[in-house]
């Protein structure tokens, strides 16, 4: 089983699609592709000077969105098959491609490799290179496990945090995966009729996160709360992002460059 590239996707709600997408093209200096799906729900952040897309948006018709991450691997069938030996559970299979949910409910899909594999390069001192899943405390240990089986060729450690946990890609794919376990459970109210305890937002590596919170805020983005080496941003469509203190070449804190 091999991941030969990732995707993150921005999941935000339908009637809000188009401020998304707008705004997350600005931030990663991109173009749109055609749009996709029946009702023109699916576009990808196409980066110029030869590099391969690694970003992607969706208009979702329930629910306030989020993050997800897509896995284009050389066999859909044997991935899926693994993910399957780990614990996840399938949401929906489609031709040539399937959507999986992990055992907090965070759900990722599986889709084939199509040769991608030169990554989009740092946009004005930041890069989106990182998915962070907020899991409640009594699902944290096992969905560490989880990744950490799944993802067997990645690295996985703790993070710079009692609550952290990072595993971090081979060279060369352009999205690693940060757990960070949360403080309480969450509350049945900020997720009615789900059964999927855990969420998930994206993160962008920036060397100088005040220069970008600006940036971000001229293209619509607001500042919603400061934390020790992080800043949480709330982009137009609505939707929870953190800007981080982390290098953008290598996604690693200024200390391990």
């Amino acid at each position: 089983m091999s991941i030969r590239w990732t995707y993150a996707f921005v999941d935000r709600p339908a009637a809000s699609f188009a401020r998304a997408h707008a705004f997350w093209a600005a931030v990663t200096d991109t173009r749109l592709s055609e749009f996709r799906g029946e009702q023109g729900e699916f576009v990808t952040l196409l980066p110029g000077g030869g590099a391969d897309a690694c970003v992607k948006a969706q208009g979702v018709d329930s629910g306030a969105g989020g993050a997800h991450l897509d896995f284009a691997v050389a066999d859909v069938p044997e991935f899926v098959a693994s993910a399957l030996r780990q614990g996840a559970g399938t949401v929906a299979e489609h031709e040539g491609w399937a959507v999986l949910r992990s055992p907090a409910g965070q759900s990722f899909c599986a889709v084939p490799w199509h040769g991608e594999s030169v990554r989009p390069p740092v946009v004005r001192g930041s890069r989106l290179d990182q998915l962070c899943l907020d899991v409640p405390p009594s699902l944290y240990d096992t969905e560490v496990a989880f990744w950490s089986g799944l993802l067997a060729g990645w690295a996985s450690a703790p993070g710079s945090r009692p609550e952290f946990h990072v595993l971090r890609p081979p060279t060369g794919l352009p999205v690693r995966i940060l757990l960070q376990r949360l403080g309480e459970e969450r509350p049945e109210e900020e997720r009615p009729g789900e059964d999927r305890p855990a969420s998930a937002h994206l993160d962008l590596a920036c060397a100088d996160i005040a220069a970008t919170r600006a940036r971000h805020e001229e293209l619509g983005a607001t500042f919603v709360s400061q934390g020790a080496s992080w800043t949480v941003m709330r982009d137009p469509a609505g939707g929870i992002y953190c800007l981080t203190g982390r290098d953008p070449e290598t996604g690693g804190l200024p200390s391990a460059r």
